[in-house]
């Protein structure tokens, strides 16, 4: 198995300790914040008198706009560096989230819970934190410390749901958000730790954004894992927003819904983990589809049984174990297709699939549930797409693209 030699950097040096301590603080505030917003469904429909579809809609437009900007916002932190990216990301991500507690209409909480919020957390999100760790260590053990940026992600999941929960009930939803976003401020100082950008490696070419995403897709294995990665974003998307009200509409009470979210993130942990560790010594082509062929297991037994407070646990651990795992092979691939100088860029594209599939599962969920008045329809389809990744991810090859290899470099005379 062939890979790409790793880039030079241009930073300040910065032990790799605090690089990956402040990389892994940075992720689980960014996304922990994202993931309380299912909390959100239910006072915010009650109090403004907005349907769960018009709901689903701004929490869809904010993964469309996040997939949109994460390639431009990787192409800039890998040409720029990745503190002021990760900084500017912040400030943007919590001016949406407190101007969503000010939107008292549908319009308003389009461009404020989704186009700002949703820039705002594709140009601090932890693919571009992982950018800072994989210019940071050898290849060998990238798949391993991305699973550790994955996992610390799915630890702010775990911290937030009953933060989020704990605010709401506490202080009203207004406030609530309020709060969080001030607390994603702390980002700011936090970012100076990952400065530093990616150079090119010798022998590889240096090409301008298009020209580089040109000759990606020309290469078959990446186009299939883009495609995959549609589904991840389906799958975490719609139960991250709408199993709270899923539980609920089955008799729990909003406390099971958040520590649901809660059980997923606490148990993504083990499995991003697992996921880094796995994918350093098989095949990550495998890995990722057994990934999803384990995810359309899990949904199709949840439907089978009777939901209680047990099953809806039982079902969040599983799918916490296989819920950002896809995370660490998916960006290991990338990085084995292409080397760490573009993973920023080409991550992101792949990214913007997932998130493609985030708008589709967010939004329908809304809109099933307007007009059946159940989300059975979408978690069935959800089982589909599982066999469907799972198949799309077994043809591709763990192997380096020639494309991007520059000219040989010349011998001094």
């Amino acid at each position: 198995m062939s890979s790409i030699a790793s880039p030079t950097v241009r930073s300040a040096a910065v032990p790799l300790i605090v690089v990956i301590v402040a990389g892994c603080i940075v992720a689980a505030i960014g996304n922990g914040v994202r993931t309380s917003f299912g909390l959100f469904t239910l006072p915010m429909t009650a109090d403004l008198g907005m349907s769960r579809e018009a709901y689903g809609m701004a929490m869809a437009i904010q993964n469309l706009a996040w997939g949109i900007t994460q390639p431009f916002a990787g192409a800039f932190a890998d040409r720029y560096g990745t503190a002021r990216t990760v900084a500017a990301g912040a400030v943007i991500y919590a001016l949406g989230v407190v101007l969503m507690a000010y939107s008292q209409s549908s319009m308003m909480l389009n461009l404020t819970a989704g186009i700002i919020t949703g820039v705002g957390i594709a140009i601090c999100s932890f693919s571009v934190v992982m950018q800072a760790f994989g210019r940071s260590v050898p290849p060998e053990k990238r798949s391993f410390i991305f699973g550790i940026a994955t996992a610390a992600s799915s630890f702010g999941q775990f911290i937030f749901a009953p933060i989020g929960q704990g605010f709401i009930n506490a202080f009203g939803w207004q406030t609530a958000l309020v709060y969080l976003g001030m607390i994603l401020l702390l980002v700011v100082p936090l970012s100076a730790a990952l400065r530093g950008r990616t150079e090119a490696a010798p022998g590889q070419a240096d090409l301008p954004f298009f020209t580089a995403l040109q000759k990606a897709w020309t290469f078959k294995s990446y186009r299939l894992l883009v495609i995959g990665f549609f589904v991840c974003g389906f799958h975490l998307a719609f139960i991250n927003v709408h199993m709270p009200a899923f539980l609920v509409q089955c008799g729990l009470t909003p406390e099971v819904g958040s520590w649901s979210i809660a059980v997923i993130g606490l148990f993504n942990i083990a499995g991003s983990l697992l996921s880094g560790y796995l994918g350093g010594r098989m095949p990550k082509q495998i890995l990722l589809a057994s990934i999803y062929l384990a995810r359309a297991v899990a949904i199709a037994l949840f439907m089978l049984f009777p939901v209680t407070e047990v099953t809806a646990y039982v079902f969040a651990g599983a799918m916490g174990l296989l819920w950002l795992s896809t995370v660490p092979p998916t960006a290991g691939l990338v990085t084995v297709f292409f080397g760490a100088r573009y993973m920023g860029m080409l991550y992101g594209i792949a990214f913007l699939s997932h998130q493609i599939g985030s708008f589709v599962g967010v939004w329908l969920g809304g809109y099933v549930f307007d007009v059946t008045g159940s989300y059975n329809l979408v978690w069935y389809l959800g089982v589909l797409l599982g066999l469907a990744s799972a198949a799309v991810h077994l043809p591709i090859r763990e192997m380096a693209a020639p494309l991007f290899r520059g000219p040989a470099p010349q011998p001094a005379e």
